[in-house]
């Protein structure tokens, strides 16, 4: 087999290739296992009792938004308020469907309630470490397995609880939010109401800062954000632009950047790779109602000495997540 570097992409490209045949591999041998224990372990009856309560205990109760809407109004000069509460209506809508169905799966397991198709395709996908397509239906995109989705959206939730109790953050953690299209829209849509700017007249421009993840204070114009992963490439942070993976690790961290809002006019595309940003690894997702890819969610520029083509034929990209 010819070594990737002869089409023109990194060595890392094999490591990724083997890791996707492997979790196919898996996947199918996950289906043909039997769904019955042997020997004197748990039985799954009571290995899925376990883990959901497991899970219940840790689930804080719902974002009270009427307290929050007192707390944080919708201004005018302000759309962060109305991102907020945006953000915490979907995830009271999905929590409540991971409560109530992590409670019925008990009563069903228990024989209080009828096992339905949908607690006991859930009760199958927990079993081997999926997330149930129940939540997934309710959820914002993921590939992560059931114990790192837990901890993830609980760290969700905990920035907006941390957001609500201390005030607008100075550095959003941008891989937090279920619709990021939302609060990239209330960033822009503050700078066109500060300067009297048609909205779509805007864009953004990107500067990477030194900092990784705290800032000391929030910009004039735009947001800092952090939370975001470059896969095919890293973030070389002495000369403070793009640099060529390491042999073996296939995905870099990437610090502060600064959002600032400017006229499309005035953006230049010089020595810059135009850097598309994903919420998954999948890359792929569908065209929801309101006109935004599901996965896809916007181009982002980053400094670099090389040309656009050497970066796509790397398949460069963010990542807002990684898929442990």
């Amino acid at each position: 087999i010819p070594n990737p570097e002869v089409f023109g992409l990194h060595e890392n490209a094999d490591i990724t290739k083997d890791q996707q045949e492997t979790s196919n591999l898996f996947e199918s041998i996950l289906i043909t296992l039997p769904r019955q224990a042997s020997g004197a372990g748990k039985s799954p009856q009571e290995v899925i009792t376990t883990l959901a309560n497991d899970i219940l205990a840790k689930m804080p109760p719902n974002f009270n938004e009427e307290k929050v809407g007192n707390k944080y109004p919708v201004k005018y000069a302000e759309s962060m308020n109305t991102v907020l509460l945006q953000e915490l209506k979907r995830f009271n809508s999905l929590t409540t469907v991971v409560r109530q169905s992590l409670v019925d799966i008990v009563k069903a397991i228990k024989g209080l309630v009828v096992m339905s198709s949908e607690l006991e395709a859930m009760f199958k996908s927990m079993l081997v470490g999926k997330v149930p397509e129940l939540w997934a239906a309710k959820s914002y995109p993921s590939l992560k397995p059931l114990g790192s989705y837990v901890i993830d959206l609980l760290a969700r939730l905990k920035f907006f609880q941390t957001w609500i109790s201390k005030g607008i953050p100075k550095v959003f953690w941008l891989s937090g939010f279920y619709f990021t299209q939302s609060f990239l829209t209330g960033a822009t849509q503050n700078f066109a109401r500060k300067y009297k700017i048609p909205i779509d007249h805007l864009t953004f421009d990107f500067e990477v800062m030194k900092s990784e993840e705290a800032m000391d204070g929030k910009p004039e114009d735009g947001v800092y954000v952090f939370g975001l992963f470059i896969e095919g490439a890293v973030w070389d942070r002495e000369n403070m632009m793009m640099g060529e993976a390491a042999p073996k690790i296939l995905y870099d961290t990437i610090p502060v950047v600064w959002l600032k809002p400017i006229e499309k006019k005035d953006l230049s595309n010089e020595g810059v790779y135009e850097a598309p940003v994903y919420k998954t690894s999948e890359r792929r997702g569908t065209l929801s109602t309101t006109g935004h890819s599901t996965n896809f969610v916007m181009f982002m520029q980053l400094r670099t000495n090389q040309t656009q083509e050497h970066w796509v034929n790397r398949g460069v990209a963010l990542l807002t997540q990684l898929d442990d």
